[in-house]
Formats: structure tokens, sequence, C-alpha cells
């Protein structure tokens, strides 16, 4: 493949997502040495709307990915990363999905302070903080504990587990989200996805403890498992975005392509196209495969309970997999 102008990767300015098109850049130049890749930072909707909820029915689809797919269409950029969580199931006439990668962990993650972050230690003035012992899970926070989460899908969930709970918004990127829980003592625990953290070098060390640059100290986190709170549709996976009819972009996505999560991601994202298409709607679905089968759970909490499905087909078929637990769930 012969090209002279450097093929132009479009991403968010945030932490993660650079962290993410890093990681995309590096897998790009391994795999073609002799082309040219640069990053170009985009700024989005979502990442001027530092004070909005996302949990809010009104906020517009493709939050955090409109402009990238503006600078697709219009030339500007070449192929866009996105966590594969935040892009719609529809997308603009001319792109398409171009390539998903390999998932990394595709739980949640429950952060609270720990034992060492003593009550008033690290608070705001005025805030009196309860502290843990490690592996504090959802079902023994005490009763009125307050979790922050500004996830639709998070908010029900734990809700659902314990309606005792206080759930509150909380926005800004992972460090602020972590520097809140250790410094507002209104706040017991907010959940973070894995993957995320994982991207950022953070970590969980001796007895739980979160490491990571500029962590908090006396934070800790605790995986929940899936059986406990679904994931989000495509939580985990990075998802490449790419103009139609391409060849020279087709073939860099063919190698950054992981053939498992891609058949997983189209059952789930066929689910959460069917039930309406938003990524901040209040379902989840997560598809695995076994075999030659893809299997699924999902759980729509769209009429105001929850609803749950799980089913399996040929790994060949995740479109129908996923249209069918959405019919199963009301969809």
């Amino acid at each position: 493949m012969s090209i002279s102008a450097p093929i132009r990767i479009l991403t968010r300015g945030s932490a993660l997502a650079l962290a993410q098109a890093k990681m995309m850049l590096t897998q790009c130049q391994s795999n073609f040495p002799d082309l040219q890749f640069q990053l170009q930072i985009v700024k989005t909707t979502g990442d001027k709307l530092q004070t909005a909820s996302l949990a809010s029915a009104e906020l517009p689809k493709g939050l955090f990915t409109k402009e990238l797919e503006t600078a697709l269409l219009s030339g500007e950029g070449d192929l866009a990363v996105h966590s594969l969580k935040d892009l719609p199931t529809e997308l603009p006439a001319g792109l398409k999905l171009g390539a998903v990668t390999r998932r990394a962990d595709v739980r949640d993650v429950l952060i609270y302070r720990g034992p060492d972050l003593k009550a008033g230690a690290g608070t705001a003035p005025g805030s009196v903080a309860r502290s843990y012992p490690p592996g504090l899970t959802i079902k023994s926070l005490p009763t009125g504990a307050t979790v922050a989460s500004s996830s639709t899908r998070r908010c029900a969930q734990i809700l659902e587990a314990r309606p005792d709970l206080n759930v509150v918004p909380i926005r800004g990127n992972v460090g602020t989200r972590l520097r809140k829980i250790a410094e507002q003592g209104e706040l017991d625990a907010t959940i973070l996805a894995a993957a995320g953290l994982e991207r950022l070098h953070f970590r969980t060390g001796a007895a739980l403890a979160l490491q990571g640059p500029d962590v908090p100290a006396g934070l800790l986190g605790v995986p929940i498992s899936t059986e406990e709170m679904i994931p989000a549709v495509g939580q985990a996976a990075i998802g490449i975005e790419t103009r139609e009819n391409d060849e020279c972009i087709e073939r860099i996505c063919a190698k950054l392509h992981d053939y498992e999560t891609g058949q997983c991601v189209i059952a789930e994202r066929s689910f959460l196209e069917a039930m309406g298409g938003g990524c901040h709607l209040a379902v989840a679905a997560y598809a695995i495969v076994v075999g030659d089968q893809l299997q699924m759970r999902a759980i729509s909490f769209l009429a105001g309970r929850p609803q749950r499905a799980e089913g399996s087909r040929s790994v060949l078929e995740p479109l129908e997999l996923g249209q069918a637990l959405a019919r199963a769930v009301g969809g």
C-alpha cells in the first residue's frame, strides 16, 4: 500500500479518548510501518456540556461522536476512534463501523473510600466521610448510602438491587470522579468501567487499593460481576468509524478488527437499535462466544420495571440474536 499523505486518526481530547487513540496509532504503525499516521483532536458536544447530566433523556444521540463524524464526511480525517459504547447504532449516510478491537475487561468497578481514608481526611470542609473495608459490594453498602453515577444503565441496575440507596449524578473525567469520591464526604461510591481504568493505567493492588497516576490515596476498587451488573452495549471495545468505499482504510481496519468481539457487539448493537438506538437508554446487553454459538443476556428498564431475556444463536447470526432478545423484553 503506497500513500504519501499521513492518515489522520480523529479522536476526542479527553485523557481516555487520547489513550485509546494512541493504542490504535501504535497498532497502525506496527502493522503498516511504511505509512504515516497522525492524531487529530476534535472537540465534541459532550466535551462542551461539562455540567449536563448524561442521564437526561433530552440529550441528543451522538453526544461524543457527531463532530468526529462531520470531520470524516468532510475529509478532514480518515478514521475516527470511539469508545464503542458511545457510538449510536444509526450512523450517518456514507459512514460505517470499519473495525472493532478485541474487548478488554468488560466489568464495571465499584470505587469507594477504604479504611485508610479516615472520616474527614482528604474530604471537603464540613463533610463527614464514611470509609469501608476491602470487598465492599453494592449489596453490602449501608442503608441510604449515596452512589454517584450519570449512567442510566448503572443507576437502574443499582436501584433494582438496592432501592434504598441514593443515586446522584456525577460528571468529569476519571481523575475528577476519583477526587470527588475521595474529597466529598456526602458521596459513598461511584462506578467506573474496568477497561477505562486499565487504559488510563489505574489498577487494583494489595487489598484492592486503587493505584495509578495521581490517584487519591485510600481509594479501593472492587470489580462487579457481569451477573450482578450487565455491561453497556459495546463496553470495553473500541470502534473505528470510517467512510464507506475507502479501500485503503478498509485494509487498515482489517488488521485492527477482532472477529469474535465484532460478532458480539453486532448482536448487542442490534438489540440496542431495536430498543431505540440511544446509548443513554436504560438498557444493557452482553454477548459472548461459546464454541460456535453466541450467548447473550439483556435487560431493559424502559417499561418502568426490569425485563430480562437471554438466548443463543449461531455466531453467524448476531443480528437475529439481538432482535430476538429485543422482542423478548418488549422492544
